[in-house]
């Protein structure tokens, strides 16, 4: 298939094929929100869906976001057909299937950045606030994309409800840790230094939910998702600390929610936009997990 390079979405909701040229075999979809009044340098948000690679689902999430605030929001979604499991999207289909590291153009965490590409040459985007937000397998991709190939083109970063977490240590192969990529101390020195928000549903506390990453390195990070996001930040401020070096990074709870994509999603945008986190009723929680 012939890459795509060209990306101009209609106004309101609409649904666009992308073919990245370093995985032309693997097609996926670009869902997206584009408002009637958004210009190319009013703000994007590039939003990263959950292991059930719902991207229509967490475009319309944004949806009356978009509209409050004027944003473009672009949602690329990986299907599960193409990008099989956690190692297809969550881990960024870095290690293949014989151990080896993939050559750097392949790594999934590029994608984003090669659809914000299309959208500058259909003239959608220019040079805008660009913000990035994934919840669930989404936060899991944003994290590890910040680790791997740095802020790139967005100005924020919020990783909301991971399952677990890639460590900001050399130590430990990837994912539990950055080991084996070829990466080195200025890049986790980098990584430590980026204004990374992890956004953390307090409620998001169940042991038992079948989507939980159970593997030891996980477990070892805490028993549920909200304990797993205090152990990373007190980790990259332990290895901060022992280097001298700054960690921008910080953790914002959310009250009152669980492991709901919709309720942190809005919760999300009102932290970016109004300076708030809003109260439970506001956020409107669905009382069940959406991944």
């Amino acid at each position: 298939m012939t890459a795509t390079t060209t990306l101009d979405p209609q106004v309101g909701r609409s649904t666009l094929p992308f073919v990245d040229g370093f995985h032309p075999e693997r097609p996926l979809v670009v869902n997206f929100y584009r408002p009637a009044r958004h210009q190319p340098n009013d703000p994007v948000v590039v939003v990263q869906h959950g292991m059930m690679r719902n991207g229509d689902d967490y475009r319309d999430f944004w949806i009356e976001a978009a509209e409050k605030h004027n944003l473009l929001i672009v949602a690329p979604t990986f299907p599960d057909s193409e990008f099989p499991k956690a190692e297809g999207y969550n881990n960024g289909l870095l290690v293949a299937g014989d151990g080896s590291i993939a050559p750097r153009g392949q790594w999934l965490y590029a994608v984003p950045g090669r659809v914000l590409d299309a959208l500058r040459a259909g003239g959608v985007v220019d040079n805008p606030a660009i913000r990035i937000f994934g919840h669930s397998a989404g936060g899991q991709f944003v994290h590890r994309m910040l680790a791997t190939f740095g802020i790139g083109p967005f100005a924020d970063a919020i990783a909301a409800n991971p399952g677990w977490y890639t460590l900001p240590t050399l130590e430990r192969r990837f994912p539990e840790g950055l080991g084996g990529l070829g990466l080195g101390e200025e890049e986790l020195v980098a990584w430590l230094a980026t204004p990374m928000v992890l956004l953390a549903g307090d409620q998001d506390i169940a042991t038992d939910d079948p989507n939980l990453p159970s593997n030891p390195e996980a477990l070892a990070q805490g028993p549920n998702r909200f304990g797993r996001a205090h152990f990373m930040l007190e980790f990259a401020q332990a290895e901060a600390r022992r280097r001298g070096t700054p960690c921008h990074w910080t953790l914002v709870p959310v009250g009152g929610v669980g492991h709901d994509g919709a309720a942190m999603s809005r919760a999300a945008a009102a932290f970016w936009f109004e300076d708030r986190i809003p109260p439970v009723d506001e956020l409107r929680p669905e009382g069940a997990a959406v991944a």
